[in-house]
Order: structure tokens, then sequence, then C-alpha cells
């Protein structure tokens, strides 16, 4: 595994994070109240759509700059392996914020239900229960009613628009913070970009705001390496793409190299926007000093295509799209960490959150701390793949012909496999160690049929154990 810059003094401040908070809190504290004593402010920062190696610290900054992005890799561990439950916006976060698979909570695209919060506990009323304040700024998205606080557990809401104005979330947030708090907070802020690339791939009003016109093509970034298709690619994806770029919703199909470097363009101007407003927050937690006693996680939702295959948006499983950020920045901590080790931010998000608060994880929730998994001396990763779902239903009817198979993807240290329930050629497998941007499907090559019976059996060993009627698909 790749721990940067891995040392004692790093490892004492991993450990013992509540004895350092405590030293270090700036606010009231009661003698009624004892949790802010051992237990450290939470922030957890969402953004909408954006790929893991969509920030400067990641990619340098020739074509994009995050310096609040940056600054939290700088001081915290980043997960390079991250992956989201369900690379679309409300089945992604209904797991994050309930800890459950999406086909346990049932939802598996973006459907307007609500989630029994008897059933589903979610991290508001984990934490509200734990003692802790709870604010939520921003997109919501999530499945339960916003204005039913009993049924989210979060007590200070600002601004739930689903496609809303970002530039909103500073303030609102500023306010929570100021507040006189004299428990331990949790704080998330779910900025809505770069979302908002939908909306320029279509030619629309931008709801946040312009982001201005691209510069001439070579000034842009450029067409992603894997731009082209994938060799072998699988019946079911060609068609997917073809029913996808029938519809309004999708509508690059005739984008030209020119077009599709300027989308590059445009989606890196909307994660600078919303970084400057991420610093706008970062920068009143260290004024405020509450920046000694705030544990910050960030990471998004899923990701975004870029041209990637010649697809954009989200909805399947390229790598783009699935893969997320995911960091941990932590009090005191000044030393930019890697860590390689696989992390699936729908069902640990709740786990990791707890473990930084000294919660008690809910014993029916079946995800790993990636305090814990980071932490772990062993080499070995501690599991030997996550699982991906998801399903495609945006698509335009061509011919009568109008797929939305469920989906399942499984991925661990060397390859990445999924499978649709739709399709005559419905697997793929890339090796994606050496064969990054999946560019070749070796589901169909006789040397990799070993491989590929062993991710198969690892996805019928997973819905085995989680209960997942999909394996009747297997």
């Amino acid at each position: 595994m790749k721990h940067k810059t891995l040392n004692k003094k790093i490892l004492g401040i991993l450990t013992s994070l509540p004895a350092l908070a405590l030293a270090s809190y700036p606010g009231k504290i009661t003698a009624q109240d004892s949790l802010s004593k051992t237990r450290p402010n939470i922030l957890l920062v969402i953004t909408d759509q954006q790929s893991a190696d969509a920030m400067s610290n990641r990619i340098g900054n020739k074509y994009i700059s995050t310096p609040g992005m940056d600054y939290l890799a700088s001081h915290g561990i980043t997960f390079t392996r991250a992956y989201c439950a369900n690379p679309l916006s409300i089945p992604s976060r209904a797991s994050m914020f309930t800890g459950f698979y999406p086909h346990q909570t049932g939802i598996q695209s973006n459907e307007n239900v609500m989630l029994n919060p008897r059933e589903f506990k979610s991290a508001g009323i984990i934490f509200q229960e734990a003692g802790y304040k709870t604010g939520y700024v921003g997109k919501w998205h999530i499945p339960f009613n916003p204005d039913d606080k009993a049924s989210h557990g979060f007590e200070y809401m600002a601004r739930i628009k689903n496609n809303g104005i970002d530039s909103l979330i500073p303030d609102a947030a500023i306010e929570f913070i100021k507040q006189n708090h004299e428990k331990p907070f949790l704080l998330v802020t779910s900025f809505v970009n770069p979302h908002n690339i939908c909306e320029w791939a279509r030619g629309q009003k931008l709801p946040d705001g312009s982001i201005g016109e691209p510069p001439p093509a070579d000034k842009c970034p450029p067409l992603k390496e894997n731009h082209a298709r994938t060799r072998n690619e699988s019946d079911i994806m060609t068609q997917l793409r073809l029913n996808y770029q029938a519809s309004p919703m999708f509508p690059v199909g005739n984008f030209t190299e020119t077009k599709w470097r300027e989308y590059r363009w445009a989606y890196y101007r909307m994660i600078e926007k919303t970084d400057k407003l991420l610093v706008t927050i970062l920068d009143e937690l260290r004024n405020s000093g509450l920046d000694k006693n705030t544990v910050i996680i960030f990471l998004a939702d899923h990701g975004d295509a870029q041209g990637a295959h010649s697809w954009n948006q989200k909805t399947v499983f390229f790598e783009e799209i699935v893969n997320v950020p995911f960091i941990i920045s932590l009090p005191g901590l000044n030393k930019s960490m890697v860590c390689d080790r696989l992390i699936q931010t729908g069902v640990d998000l709740i786990p990791t959150l707890c473990d930084y608060a000294g919660i008690p994880v809910p014993s029916n929730l079946s995800g790993k701390s990636a305090r814990k998994i980071f932490e772990e001396k062993k080499k070995k990763q501690l599991r030997d793949y996550v699982v991906v779902s998801d399903k495609p239903v945006q698509g335009a009817a061509i011919n009568g012909i109008d797929p939305k198979p469920d989906g399942r993807m499984v991925t661990g240290e060397k390859f990445k496999y999924w499978i649709f329930s739709e399709g005559i050629r419905r697997e793929s497998l890339f090796d994606i160690k050496n064969d990054p941007g999946e560019m070749v499907n070796l589901a169909t090559d006789p040397k990799y049929s070993g491989d590929l019976k062993k991710y198969r059996s690892y996805l019928r060993s997973w819905c085995e154990e989680s209960d997942d009627t999909f394996i009747k698909n297997l």
C-alpha cells in the first residue's frame, strides 16, 4: 500500500485524535456537556458529479486550480480508490446517509420516494442521538422529507434546493459555525456543482450562473486519453449509448473534438467555482479556531465521464463516473498522505463519521470505517472488492428498443467486472492495473477466463451475503 510520509508523529495524531481535540478546542465547554471534551466537530463537504482526479492536487494546475481541495489533501488522507454506491445522485446519497446498499434501500434511480426513518436511520439522527448539534446546507436529494426534521435529524437546515445557488451556501454554513456550540457539531455542506455541466452540454442557462465563454480549443484541456470507445464493448453498453444520445438529456452524439475539449474546460470552471466557496468556509473555521477541533471529510456523490468513451454525465460504470474524491482532513496533521485501499462511500461513510466522533456504529450497518482501513498495518487489502450498482433509465427509445437494465460492478485490486441484466453479451472485464482507461473488454478473451470466473464468484458471494436478488442474473 502507498502510505506516503507515514511516520510515528502522524500515527500519533491519527490514533489520539480525541485527546488532541480536547487540547485545542476553543469553544465553550460546560460541566453539563462532556461530549465536546472528547469528540471533534465534523464538517462533511459533498460536491455533485465530481470525478476523483478532477482537482489540481491530483492532475496539476495547468487546466484546473483547486486550492481549497488541495489544502484538505495536504492536511489529510486521500483515498484514490473510493467508489460510490451508485453513479446517480439520489441512490448514491441514500446510501451515504443511511449506510445501506441501493438494493437494500430499494432506490436505484432518481425516484421521488421517501424512506421510512424507522427502518433507515439517517446520519443526522445517529449524530443527534449521540449529542451532536446537526446542520445541513445546500442540495438535498436525500430520500427523507427535508421539512420533517424528525425523519432526518438535521436541526439546522438552510436553502434546500436540488438545483440551487451554491453561492448562498457559505453564508448559511458560517451562520451555523458561528453559533455557540456547547456540543460538538456535524455540518453537511452540499454543493450542486459541477453538476451544471449537464445544462452546459444541452446549451441551457446554467442554474448557478455563467462561467463565461471557453477559449480557443488549443487552450482547453485535451480529449481524455480514453475518449475512443472500448474495444470489444458489450452489446448492452453500445445500445445504452445509442439510447442515451438519442435523448435530449444527453445531446453529445455529434460533439466534435473542439466541443468535447470545451466541455472539459467548462467542467473544470464549475469545480473551481465550488472550490472558492469551500475556501470561504475553511477560512471561517480557521479564523474561529474551530479548525483545531474539526475533522473535514470531502467527497462527491458520483463523477462525470468528461468524454471518456464518448460518454457524458453518469449512470454507467466507467472509472471517471464511479471513482470519486474521498479526503479526510485531520486537525494537527500537516502532511499529505495517499491510500489506495478500497472504499465504498455509500456504506463506509457513516462508519467513518462515527469512528472519528466516537459514536458506536449501528449494528445493522455492514460498512467499514475508512479510518480503520487506512490505519490497518497489514499490506493486504481489508476487503478483496467493493460492489457498485446502477439502473440506467434516462435514455430514449430507438426503434422500440429502450433498455433499462439493472447492473452490478465489482472492482478489486487488479480487475474490474460488470454485468447487466439485459443484452446478449452482458459482461465486461478490465485489467485496470494495465488498462486504467478501460479500453479493452477482456470478458470474451480465453486468457482471462479464470479472472472472469473469479469476479463472477465475488459478485455471487456478495449477492448471497447482502440478499441481493440480482443473483438471478448471474
